[in-house]
């Protein structure tokens, strides 16, 4: 391992300097790089968001598969909530690693003798799974994706975000089921899991080998680009933008520079593969998770009496927006756009992760992962978003800024993050300290967890051997500092087509396998000794 790291940071070494020369002789290095990115962005923006009737495709698709999936698996995401908290805290660990008896000569259709151990698979736990994915969503959607929403389209885009996280708890569960009971498992016991192998796997199953390869292919294709854009570029766009208010960073390179920090920070953990990360991402991530929610219920709970004025607000103006943005429509397609981007249900990229936990019954993690858009949009999302309203009650700003979603606070131009850090510097002393830090590592965490995500789908398409993986890491750390000198449009732009794109290849194999999920959830059931 010392010896892959040290080659890891030799050849990173080798095509960083060109760069430190180049941001030397030029003033200009940030300007130059996101004047390079942005018509990529442009490009793929286009493409991906193609509307019918006035409203992007993939979000009708995301919605209409979210209610489908949550009526025909009788409201999973409500009745099986308490369930799925204690798969987490373990109460069925030793029913989950130990087929019950039976007297049936067969289980499942499956020969009793020929059963294979499954439980013997992956390499982390409910938890650990849990809290790799939480940290690949819960991220700077959750505060400068929220404050965009609102400044775009006001209170009511709140409102809307909320549906869609509940929605999408039904949709991270059918995916994370499938990432478990199609994962592939190596000699050596690394788990390779995902879209990428339910694609491919299971439409084979149901005779369309080839249909599934090839949307495979497409989805690794995406996956990769999401890992680059919303799971890293735009990650570490976003902790630029606070680190250099902070320290009142002005110099056009100063992007650069901070990108380059963070990619060795990022490179240094990611080296290490699943285990490191998750052994990171279980300590980092209830941790930054619960500082925030008790920093946002400070904020809160001392603005009580403004609290049910926000409330309104935000269910009012989900139907009567007031923001410049216009109609309702406009303003529920903000906030589902955020708030799907923020907990990527559908997107299938959970699935990765939760594929590599320990258990012998698939439906047991995708209980689990119906978790993670409750936790971030439900929860997180909403008290972002109660902050910003309660410290815009006078009016500081006008709702449905400029076209990039900045607003104006006392002159000053704001803009995501920025807006966030705003108002917590308004009720919190020394806040922007805090959020800072905040940001950082809601930042790093989801880098790492991404980091996962897209080299899994590298291997899908290049190998599982080193020389992949080394090659994979190292255009990975470079788009930390496309990210951190680019502008925040064009890499917001670039991150929403990447996730998005993942949308459809990854929905044509939920609706191929949905009864696959429905069985693996019965036999759950009944193995934890609850009627189905």
């Amino acid at each position: 391992m010392n010896k892959l790291l040290r080659g890891f940071y030799a050849i990173t070494a080798l095509v960083l300097l060109p760069l430190f020369s180049f941001a030397q002789e030029e003033v200009g290095i940030d300007q130059k790089i996101d004047a390079a990115f942005k018509p990529i962005s442009d490009f793929f923006g286009g493409l991906i968001f193609f509307t019918i009737g006035g409203t992007p495709f993939v979000l009708i698709l995301l919605v209409a598969s979210a209610l489908f999936f949550t009526i025909y698996f009788g409201f999973v995401n409500i009745r099986r909530f308490g369930t799925a908290i204690n798969v987490v805290r373990g109460k069925y660990d030793d029913i989950e690693g130990h087929e019950g008896a039976s007297d049936d000569a067969t289980v499942d259709g499956d020969i009793k003798d020929t059963i294979r151990d499954e439980s013997k698979d992956g390499e982390v736990s409910h938890f650990q799974a849990l809290a790799t994915a939480v940290s690949g969503t819960v991220g700077n959607g959750n505060i400068a994706g929220v404050a965009l929403a609102i400044a775009l389209g006001g209170p009511g885009a709140t409102f809307w975000m909320i549906i869609c996280g509940l929605l999408g708890m039904s949709t991270k569960f059918v995916e994370c089921t499938l990432g478990v009971q199609y994962r592939d498992v190596g000699a050596d016991g690394t788990v390779y899991g995902g879209p990428m192998y339910y694609l491919s796997k299971g439409l084979k199953e149901r005779g369309f080998a080839t249909a599934g390869k090839v949307l495979a292919v497409i989805f690794a294709i995406f996956c990769i680009g999401g890992s680059f854009g919303g799971g890293n570029a735009a990650q570490s766009n976003q902790a630029t933008i606070v680190l250099k208010e902070l320290l009142g960073l002005e110099s056009t390179m100063a992007g650069f520079l901070i990108g380059v920090v963070l990619s060795i920070l990022v490179g240094i953990i990611i080296i290490g593969g699943i285990k490191r990360i998750a052994s990171v991402t279980e300590k980092i991530v209830p941790f930054m998770a619960g500082l925030y929610m008790l920093a946002c219920l400070y904020i809160i709970l001392s603005n009580i009496s403004l609290v049910g004025g926000a409330f309104q607000q935000i269910f009012t103006e989900a139907f009567t927006p007031k923001a410049s943005v216009g109609a309702m429509i406009g303003v529920l397609l903000i906030g589902f756009k955020r708030a799907a981007f923020s907990n990527e249900a559908g997107a299938g990229s959970a699935s990765i992760a939760h594929s590599a936990v320990k258990t012998k019954y698939s439906a047991s993690e995708g209980l689990v992962a119906l978790l993670e858009p409750f936790i971030d949009t439900v929860v997180i999302c909403t008290m972002t978003a109660l902050v910003i309203i309660i410290f815009n009650s006078g009016g500081i700003f006008e709702y449905g800024g400029d076209a990039s979603g900045a607003v104006l606070i006392d002159g000053i131009s704001y803009e995501g993050a920025g807006i966030t850090s705003k108002a917590f510097a308004e009720y919190i002393p020394y806040s922007n300290y805090f959020l800072t830090i905040a940001v950082v590592l809601f930042a790093v965490s989801t880098m790492i967890s991404w980091s996962y995500y897209g080299l899994q789908s590298w291997k899908f398409l290049f190998g599982r051997g080193q020389a992949a993986d080394i090659a994979y890491k190292i255009i990975f750390c470079l788009f930390i500092i496309i990210g951190a000198a680019a502008s925040m449009r064009s890499i917001w732009d670039f991150s929403d087509a990447m996730i998005f794109a993942m949308v459809f290849p990854n929905m044509i194999g939920l609706f191929f396998l949905f009864p696959v999920v429905k069985k693996q959830l019965n036999r759950y059931l009944v193995a934890i000794g609850i009627k189905s």
